[in-house]
C-alpha cells in the first residue's frame, strides 16, 4: 500500500511540475485535485469508494488551495459527485 501511495504522489508531482511552468500554484493544485477525482470516478461506475491513498492525496492537495476554493473541495467526493453516475 505504501508503494502505491508513493507512485500516486510521484504521478501527481510529475504532472504538477509541467503545470507549474505555465500557471500559478493555486490553479495548479486545483487542476491536480480535479484530475485525481476524475481518475477515481473513471475506475468505478457505482458510488466511488476512496482508498486511504486517494484520501491522503486529495486532503494533502486540498490544503494548498486558497480559502474560497478549498470550501468547494471540502465536501466528500461521494456526496459531491453522486448525481453524476448514471
Amino acid at each position: 500500500m505504501t508503494l502505491r501511495l508513493v507512485y500516486l504522489i510521484f504521478c501527481q508531482l510529475s504532472a504538477g511540475i509541467g503545470l507549474l511552468a505555465r500557471s500559478e500554484a493555486s490553479k495548479t493544485v486545483e487542476i491536480l485535485v480535479l484530475r485525481h477525482q476524475l481518475s477515481i470516478l473513471r475506475r468505478q461506475v457505482a458510488r466511488p469508494r476512496l482508498s486511504w491513498a486517494d484520501r491522503a492525496l486529495i486532503s494533502a492537495l486540498a490544503r494548498l488551495l486558497p480559502g474560497p476554493v478549498a470550501g468547494i473541495c471540502s465536501l466528500p467526493l461521494a456526496r459531491s459527485c453522486a448525481g453524476m453516475a448514471t
